[in-house]
């Protein structure tokens, strides 16, 4: 028997603009990476998801105030209060800048997946569309739980609109 579940406040509208915004991005962005990871050439896929996700979750934290530019500019104990809650909140990429190694490590969170990906290469066709697919799938996990963070850290702190 499920417990009924206490209905959630609805979100601010700036938070709730960042994540329809957030998500709308992440599906174009993951369907763009699908469609090159049917080209049957060993990491190009690989690479692909790498500059997705670079510029996508800075987007991503950009539209919720999370930027290392807009945490920057706050006030000084504000801006230890944003830390702490990014660091309990357990995220490596909110306030901070994205590199190829944050990237990388957040791959492997889902590295089950791309191993599958490229093994899947291989089958001539339904190997591709199984690539394509666990690519789609796998960039929007990642974009998806960085979504949450930074909706909770925003939701957390009460921040403002972003300029």
């Amino acid at each position: 028997m499920r417990m009924a579940q206490p209905p959630q406040a609805p979100l601010p509208a700036h938070l709730q603009a960042a994540l329809e915004q957030s998500r709308r991005l992440v599906r174009k962005r993951a369907l763009m990476a699908a469609g090159v990871a049917v080209v049957p050439l060993p990491g190009l896929d690989w690479a692909t998801d790498v500059a997705v996700l670079m510029r996508v979750l800075p987007q991503i934290s950009q539209a919720f105030g999370l930027s290392p530019e807009q945490v920057e500019r706050l006030a000084p104990d504000r801006r230890v209060v944003v830390y702490k809650a990014i660091s309990t909140g357990g995220s490596l990429l909110i306030g901070r800048l994205v590199t190829r190694d944050l990237v990388m490590k957040l791959l492997q969170v889902v590295g089950v997946r791309l191993t599958t990906q490229q093994a899947a290469k291989f089958v001539p066709l339904a190997g591709q569309a199984v690539s394509a697919l666990l690519t789609y799938t796998a960039l929007k996990a990642v974009c998806e739980m960085h979504i949450q963070q930074c909706l909770a850290v925003a939701q957390q702190l009460a921040l403002p609109a972003p300029d």
